[in-house]
């Protein structure tokens, strides 16, 4: 299952550059409403996501971390609606393109190893992976 996550990613680094940079900044940066975020702002949040489960990927291997992060405050605070859409998009096509060699060498025994979140809860390394996905493809879906 680890390679077929690594693999996906590959696939989508391959491939959502190319249709992110066919929408407009000025598509990408629409907000329907003040507290929700454009899909700018969710490019930038998924660079975050990336940014973050980085930490979890790799300390998970070697200690028990407890990993989370106020979404909402990394958004607003790097002010991803004035960010250059292209460092943008190159951002998230290289972070996720390194996440898949870091997910492609997790050691098989490390794969049960837990992290800590938000709510205390404990999550294997293999289902941090496969969330991380899920989330990436959730969110690409409402870019895209």
């Amino acid at each position: 299952m680890i390679l077929e996550i690594s693999n996906k990613l590959i696939l989508l680094c391959n491939t959502v550059p190319k249709q992110l940079s066919l929408l407009s900044d000025k598509d990408l940066s629409f907000k329907t409403s003040p507290e929700k975020w454009s899909k700018k702002e969710i490019l930038g949040h998924l660079i975050d996501s990336a940014a973050n489960n980085h930490q979890r990927f790799i300390r998970t291997q070697f200690e028990k971390p407890t990993i989370y992060y106020e979404q909402n405050h990394w958004v607003s605070l790097q002010e991803y609606q004035l960010e250059d859409l292209e460092i943008l998009i190159s951002l998230w096509e290289m972070y996720n393109r390194h996440l898949a060699h870091v997910i492609k060498h997790i050691a098989p025994q490390n794969l049960s190893r837990t992290s800590i979140g938000r709510d205390g809860k404990e999550s294997t390394l293999q289902f941090l992976a496969e969330d991380y996905l899920n989330h990436l493809e959730h969110h690409l879906n409402q870019i895209l």
